[in-house]
């Protein structure tokens, strides 16, 4: 019986070689990522995601993502199913940044990789983030050059924020003291939350309403911004001093843009979908593969208006 099993051992091995020997190597690990984002009504976040998946699939990898529609629950209910399925990496665009810790913390205690999107977050390897303070300042900067040389540096000011969310929020006082300080002439009349265009679009009609001689609005995202253009071309307000300046650069910002709409300036963040992916891919398969990387990845920001939107990054 000894020298059947020795036998059979050696059969084994043998044909191993033969294997190995004929270019048929050993089947090559899966990467498995799941991802989950506050939300994909945000045109910018559903393309990302979209195009990470396809990024990952490409190259022979399986990749899930979920939206939680901001809802720490879910959240954490979707992490949980991530450590269930044995994910190597997740990608985590954190609802609550607080309540979502704990959850991540068991994630790497099961060896599993956390990249933390948009917050610097204790239990993540990676955070892939933006100074949001210094984003907001950009695009306060932007609309404060147009009221001052389109409007002779006065203008009623319309603020689309997210105060909900600690970083939309440093976003948000990013912009106003960016308006304070280079339009010192101009005024905030209104200080709405919107973070899509459903919400932008409404906010900014009753605005109108309230404010109808708004001629500037200042956005902490794309969403908000594609929605104030919306009611702006509804309510007749498209004038060539009429100007929206936000962040994220969707296609839709960028059309308007072209089109001469409300739209005027919009900061790009890496570039599009398809670069963003391919960058968010890349930090995937480093921290994967345990290759050591820095704690804090930040993003490029980078302001496009009609003189350079024909040249940005996809």
């Amino acid at each position: 019986m000894k020298k059947r099993s020795l036998f059979s051992l050696l059969g084994v091995a043998i044909m191993a070689i033969c294997l190995v020997g004929n270019g048929i190597a050993a089947p090559k690990k899966v990467l498995k990522v799941g991802m989950t984002v506050q939300s994909v009504s945000n045109p910018i976040w559903a393309g990302i995601c979209s195009e990470t998946q396809k990024a990952v699939k490409a190259d022979g990898g399986e990749m899930t993502y979920m939206a939680c529609d901001s809802n720490i629950t879910t959240q954490i209910q979707q992490v949980e199913n991530f450590i269930s399925s044995k994910v190597n990496v997740i990608v985590c665009h954190p609802a609550d940044p607080k309540g979502i810790e704990n959850v991540l913390m068991q994630a790497r205690k099961a060896g599993i990789k956390v990249i933390s999107w948009d917050d610097k977050l204790e239990n993540a390897d990676l955070a892939y983030v933006i100074n949001n303070y210094d984003l907001g300042k950009m695009i306060g900067e932007e609309a404060a050059k147009w009221i001052n040389k389109k409007l002779g540096g006065k203008a009623e000011v319309a603020v689309l924020d997210w105060p909900q969310l600690p970083i939309l929020l440093e976003r948000a006082n990013g912009i106003v003291d960016a308006l304070k300080k280079n339009a010192p002439k101009a005024k905030i009349v209104a200080q709405q939350p919107a973070i899509d265009a459903a919400g932008g679009q409404t906010k900014m009609e009753s605005i109108f309403q309230a404010h109808p001689n708004v001629k500037v609005v200042a956005c902490i995202g794309g969403g908000g911004a594609i929605g104030a253009n919306e009611a702006a071309k509804a309510a007749n307000k498209i004038s060539p001093d009429f100007g929206i300046f936000a962040a994220d650069a969707t296609e839709q910002e960028l059309q308007a843009i072209k089109n001469h709409e409300g739209n005027r300036m919009s900061v790009m963040i890496t570039g599009g979908p398809v670069t963003m992916a391919k960058e968010i891919y890349g930090l995937i398969k480093k921290v994967a593969s345990g290759k050591k990387v820095d704690k804090v990845f930040y993003r490029k920001i980078f302001p496009v208006t009609i003189e350079n939107v024909g040249n940005v990054p996809n």
